[in-house]
């Protein structure tokens, strides 16, 4: 049996589950796990999907968006609530060193620009669990956080859809490389969105904790010099 032949079984393999009645309650558990169990693959799967649909005709593309957006959205509601019951000290992933400095940043960026934060963090994996649970942790609006998380993760499914529907159109004739080149290609993407954010918001959040730590001037060389203007011009007699 030779690749080509191998990577055909795949590729119909792979077309057939995505026909299949239960992709769409799958996509919805893997995006609403993905929210607060990271890093699970749950944009990779959008974008498989988004290239199957583009390419075959199935699934049905608004029902997968659907269950992606409103997947993730639960997914972020249940890191809030997590975080609000019992705080971010009892998670292991976030008692790593970078999970600690992640909920540091959280907690800057919460008390600064809450709502771009909520928005941004939603492609940073482990920063949108950090952001999600601190935002609970910390008391942030709920009724705030759960208007911007629907608009963070609706505007995630819409990049999602979109990088693997683009994929699909440029490779309609090849589904199976379409996907593989959507998905590294959204996994580029994301990866560049990861850095552009972290390096705006740990910016962000440096200059703040640079403003808190600034220490105080000293006050001894100022007594020292007051001391030199006192004494008298002959000196200290001997």
């Amino acid at each position: 049996m030779d690749v080509s032949t191998v990577l055909g079984h795949i590729e119909g393999w792979i077309l057939a589950l995505s026909g299949a009645a239960w992709v769409y309650p799958a996509m919805f558990g893997l995006a609403a796990v993905d929210g607060f169990i990271p890093p699970l693959p749950s944009e990779s799967v959008v974008i498989t999907l988004a290239v199957a649909a583009r390419t075959t005709g199935s699934p049905w593309l608004p029902g997968i968006l659907l269950a992606a957006v409103v997947g993730a959205w639960v997914g972020d509601n249940i890191a809030y609530i997590i975080g609000r019951s019992i705080g971010t000290e009892r998670l292991r992933i976030l008692r790593t060193k970078k999970g600690e400095a992640m909920v540091r940043w959280a907690r800057r960026a919460l008390s600064r620009r809450g709502a771009s934060f909520i928005i941004a963090a939603r492609y940073v994996p482990i920063g949108r669990v950090a952001v999600n649970i601190t935002a609970g942790a910390v008391g942030y609006p709920q009724r705030k956080f759960v208007g911007w998380s629907a608009i963070a993760t609706t505007v995630w499914g819409l990049y999602a859809v979109g990088v693997g529907m683009t994929a699909g159109a440029w490779l309609e004739e090849y589904p199976l490389l379409a996907m593989a080149v959507g998905i590294v290609g959204g996994t580029v993407v994301g990866l560049l969105l990861d850095r552009v954010v972290r390096l705006l918001l740990h910016r962000g959040g440096d200059d703040a904790a640079d403003e808190d730590d600034e220490p105080e001037a000293p006050e001894e060389p100022q007594a020292e010099q007051k001391a030199l203007e006192d004494e008298p011009a002959g000196g200290i007699p001997g």
